[in-house]
């Protein structure tokens, strides 16, 4: 039914019933009722409470069924009736309604935690679980003995209040501990309650002060405190918060008090916007003259936008051709044109850089949406956007569900980059969904990247989308030398393993004495990758993980990266007790310390995951390498993302060959774009630059495209190499994990699959591999067995699936267990 013939249905009061999307991993919706109180008010899309077994959840309305399934499976006593009905009018637009129905469709998800995922996180309302401990738990935390257990941990906690909501006791002892908690409940040590929670965060008000009066005559009878009161008030346009006027006035509330009660101002509460950018001073940015190339592709973008139909392009710009300078000017035209505009960017580490060029062009019309947000911030610039006063959006992937109107322009910039495949369920490519989007809405998407991917490369060649390219640096500068360090010959001259090669130090030392910057990528955190025992050979390994566990340094502890358990590096090996413990491979923390111990006049700096986890520390350290304050920064990947440092001259790659390495067919692909997005961050400004490669494959086809900086040849050898082995864009992959703590049920879950599978595909098409387990067989505690599934088409693919997935259910399959991805990200 359209959309706008289920909206009118929507307010018919004969309808009972209501189909319900809920936030689990189930495709299919379920039938409620409404009390007769509520019937005719009730809109698609809206938030529900209902219950669910014994729990309840925030649904969202997607139907309104004329009556029951007419086979029986569902009797009039067998429905419940909704608990609430959370709003009047629906919070997700229709546009936005009908793009989750499609993204659930094609990548084979929940409706209802596409819906979820489209909306501010924290609006809804929650039922969580409240934990006490009891009697009996008191006196086993008195006896246990163990105090660096999970129990103990668990029991100490829970025994300092009255009661814990099990989602903040989790958060505190980790994801792992779930199952202990089970236990302790099961033993009688402790007892659980469902309990509601309310919405999380909600608009902030806070006491303000308007000016009334226009008298001037009485004002000047006042005193000197309550004039500068006024002055305050008048220089601010006529109202403030009630504590910034106090603080630009000088005074105390009584001045105010006395003024309002005379009629010159009033006390009121006033909503206050909570804006990501508070305190930044826009700058009126300089008139760039566009280059051949840039004026060559905005008209082409320009001409799409006047025609408001959809249109694809792929804009091809090498690193510093000016892309960024095409999308600001695209965005102004479609303005003019009444039309809005989303730009999506893969990192939080680039929002700030773009959101700052962005408010200068365009002021307090764009909304900043992405994760490092407060929940206030999400929620305030989500509402901005929905009521129209935000007309411009930037963010990162869940950003695509943005509730703008008339979208007229999508901008996904970098493409390519894996940042945007959602990695826990809902699956979706925030890429994809932004095409789509486009299409749907009669817009225009401009994908932008110096290395696309090779789907859009490939949809380009066939025509799908036009192409664009900008092969040139602005000004006419060159793309930055790049030379390949064979690391194997390093180790023959010096006899030894060696991190920084003697051509590498030599370059950052001369960098320096130029009074020019360096960049030194290595894609791994930590200090040390893993930790092995000399006499035994055992790797100190993750407790809910197949995995290594890393070391970290700061802090002296060992990670798993997957699942954040933390525990103390032992002084033995806890399998032999032999005290020859070895720590091997190096992370960023390793060689900002190396670098630090042979570079000590630079300052250095480092930029991963572990140091940005205060907000804006990210902000703060590339603002003082931009400023000069810094001589070298050193970090994971997130260093080759966009960013414009002109005096940077030398980039340095500790390594490579662990991407490469990975048993994964989007490797070599990955690594050419590293490395050319890396290389692209030296020689930005008038200087010339240098990019130095370690590596123990110099011969790899896609570390020599990649010091050509050659993207045309490794296309071509890369496109040879997955037409042979029928992968991407060649076929079309899917993924299916079978996940839980109980291998044999995991196991035994995924073959009834597979036979369904077998069943299904009666044309042989699909070429289907597995069971087995996953490369990494488990994580957070939980065994994985994966089916992986190649078809020369999607439709073919999903149909497949989605009549496999039926008949496992109805055979006796757990579908709860089972997670399906359409073009997954990896096949770890």
């Amino acid at each position: 039914m359209p959309f706008l013939e289920m909206l009118q249905a929507a307010e018919s009061p004969s309808h009972v019933y209501l189909e319900v999307a809920l936030p689990l991993p189930v495709r299919h919706g379920f039938t409620y009722q409404m009390p007769a109180e509520m019937l005719g008010t009730a809109r698609l899309g809206a938030r529900v409470v209902v219950p669910f077994g014994k729990r309840s959840f925030t649904g969202y309305i997607i139907g309104f069924p004329e009556r029951l399934p007419d086979d029986g499976s569902l009797s009039p006593d067998q429905v419940r009736t909704i608990t609430s009905l959370e709003d009047e009018e629906p919070l997700i637009t229709p546009e936005i309604f009908e793009l989750t129905r499609w993204a659930a469709d094609h990548y084979l998800a929940s409706w209802g935690e596409m819906l979820k995922a489209a909306l501010p996180a924290g609006i809804n309302v929650t039922v969580d679980r409240s934990v006490s401990i009891t009697e009996r738990g008191r006196l086993e935390l008195r006896d246990t003995k163990r105090e660096g257990t999970v129990k103990h941990k668990l029991l100490t906690r829970l025994s300092a209040s009255d009661s814990v909501l099990q989602s903040e006791l989790l958060k505190d002892a980790g994801r792992s501990a779930a199952g202990v908690l089970r236990e302790l409940i099961k033993a009688g040590f402790a007892v659980a309650a469902e309990t509601t929670v309310e919405a999380k965060v909600k608009p902030k008000r806070r006491k303000a002060v308007r000016l009334l009066s226009d008298d001037a005559k009485a004002e000047r009878a006042l005193s000197e405190q309550h004039q500068s009161v006024l002055s305050a008030l008048r220089a601010s346009g006529g109202e403030m918060f009630f504590t910034d006027l106090l603080e630009r006035s000088g005074v105390s509330s009584s001045p105010v008090t006395t003024l309002a009660k005379k009629g010159f101002l009033e006390v009121f509460i006033a909503e206050e916007i909570r804006d990501p950018l508070t305190g930044y001073e826009e700058t009126k940015p300089p008139e760039l003259k566009l280059t051949k190339d840039q004026a060559n592709a905005l008209e082409s973008i320009t001409a799409a936008l006047s025609r408001e139909t959809f249109k694809a392009f792929l804009l091809h710009g090498v690193t510093g051709s000016g892309k960024t300078e095409v999308y600001i000017r695209a965005m102004r035209q479609a303005l003019d044109e009444g039309l809005s505009s989303l730009m999506l960017v893969p990192e939080i580490a680039l929002t700030p850089v773009f959101s700052r060029r962005l408010r200068d062009a365009f002021g307090n019309k764009v909304a900043i949406l992405h994760s490092n947000l407060s929940a206030g911030e999400r929620f305030d610039e989500w509402r901005r956007i929905r009521s129209g006063e935000a007309r411009i959006v930037i963010g990162t992937r869940s950003a695509v569900f943005a509730p703008l109107a008339d979208p007229g322009l999508i901008i996904v910039d970098e493409e390519h980059d894996a940042s945007y495949r959602q990695n826990e369920s809902p699956f979706y490519h925030g890429r994809d969904v932004a095409v789509m989007r486009a299409h749907r809405a009669g817009a225009v998407v401009v994908l932008g990247s110096a290395t696309p991917s090779l789907e859009s490369f490939n949809n380009a060649h066939i025509g799908k989308y036009e192409y664009l390219r900008m092969p040139e640096r602005i000004g006419g500068r060159p793309l930055a030398d790049v030379e390949l360090i064979d690391m194997r010959e390093v180790f023959k001259r010096a006899g030894k393993d060696v991190v920084i090669s003697p051509k590498l130090a030599e370059a950052i030392e001369e960098t320096h004495r130029r009074g020019e910057q360096t960049m030194m990528l290595l894609n791994r955190r930590g200090f040390s990758s893993f930790v092995l025992c000399r006499s035994c050979g055992e790797s100190l390994r993750c407790k809910n993980c197949d995995i290594t566990l890393t070391y970290h340094k700061s802090g002296s502890r060992l990670v798993c990266h997957y699942c954040s358990y933390t525990t103390d590096p032992p002084s033995v090996c806890p399998f032999c007790e032999s005290e020859y413990l070895y720590f091997i491979g190096q992370g960023t923390e390793q060689i900002e310390e190396l670098l630090r111990k042979q570079f000590p006049k630079l300052r250095i700096a480092r930029v991963d995951r572990d140091t940005m986890k205060r907000k804006g520390e990210l902000d703060r350290t590339l603002l003082a390498f931009d400023r000069g304050e810094l001589d070298l920064l050193v970090g994971t990947q997130i260093l080759a993302k966009g960013h414009d440092f002109h005096n940077v001259t030398l980039v340095g790659v500790v390594s490579v060959d662990n991407g490469l390495g990975l048993p994964d067919y989007h490797a070599a692909e990955r690594t050419f774009q590293l490395l050319t997005q890396v290389a692209g961050r030296a020689g930005r400004g008038s200087l010339a630059g240098r990019v130095l490669i370690q590596t123990y494959h110099p011969e790899h086809y896609a570390l020599e495209r990649a010091s050509h900086q050659d993207f045309d040849g490794f296309f071509e050898e890369e496109m040879r190499y997955r037409e042979r082995l029928g992968y991407p864009p060649y076929s079309v992959v899917a993924s299916i994990m079978a996940k839980h703590r109980d291998r044999p049920y995991a196991m035994r879950t995924a073959e009834i699959l597979r036979r369904s599978l077998d069943k299904a595909n009666t044309t042989k098409e699909v070429r289907i591999l597995g069971p087995a387990e996953a490369s990494i067989a488990r994580i957070k505690n939980e065994w994985r067995i994966q089916t992986i599934l190649k078809s020369p088409n999607r439709k073919l693919l999903r149909e497949l699936i989605d009549s496999a997935m039926r008949e496992a259910e109805a055979s006796g399959s757990d579908r709860r267990i089972l997670q399906v991805q359409i073009d997954p990200l990896d096949l770890l």
